[in-house]
């Protein structure tokens, strides 16, 4: 399928899922996240959970970086600009939803993309080949972009697509995209 399509399909599987089921796989998604290669790294960037939108709950994720002492960095979007700037987590940080609803911090000790090593990545489906279909924004790529030796984990509710039929040259493949029930590793 192409990604128009598939964008359509995984936002209606998303809609299917309760509240429990939300909180159940995404606690899943965090523990196989433990079986990864990637804890020797020291800032790690996150999405915030976008409720509304049935996302992947990352408190689960996020308790286990904090538990490990690593150094949690969370994006705010510039919606003119298209890019994103990152923000360390810490007790002080002062959370609020953007004009999207998105909760991003509002200020805070800014963190360069070239010091993040490992980004967990928000999508709505994956193929098997570690290309991925997020909202079609394009905030990720941009990202990606300048930090090109980070370790790339996609978070997903629902296993791979065989193939994504129409990925685009700038689009910037995963490493590594966690389910409920396994991690996929790509080359």
């Amino acid at each position: 399928m192409n990604k128009k399509d598939l964008r359509t399909t995984y936002k209606q599987k998303r809609k299917t899922l309760g509240e429990s089921s939300i909180q159940s796989l995404s606690l899943q998604i965090a523990n196989q996240a433990l079986n990864l290669p990637i804890w020797d790294a020291s800032f790690y960037h996150i999405f915030l959970t976008i409720k509304h939108l049935k996302e992947i709950e990352t408190e689960p994720l996020i308790s286990i970086l904090f538990g490990k002492d690593k150094n949690v960095v969370i994006p705010k979007s510039n919606i003119s600009t298209g890019k994103m700037t990152h923000f360390l987590l810490t007790d002080s940080t002062v959370i609020k939803p953007n004009i999207w609803n998105i909760p991003e911090p509002e200020g805070g000790v800014q963190i360069q993309d070239n010091q993040i090593e490992v980004v967990f990545i928000p999508l709505l489906v994956f193929d098997e080949k570690g290309h991925r279909v997020g909202y079609g924004k394009g905030f990720y790529d941009t990202f990606l972009k300048n930090c090109p030796n980070a370790i790339k984990i996609g978070l997903s509710f629902f296993e791979a697509e065989a193939e994504i039929e129409d990925p685009k040259a700038y689009d910037i493949p995963l490493d590594y995209c966690i389910t409920p029930n396994r991690i996929y590793h790509f080359q």
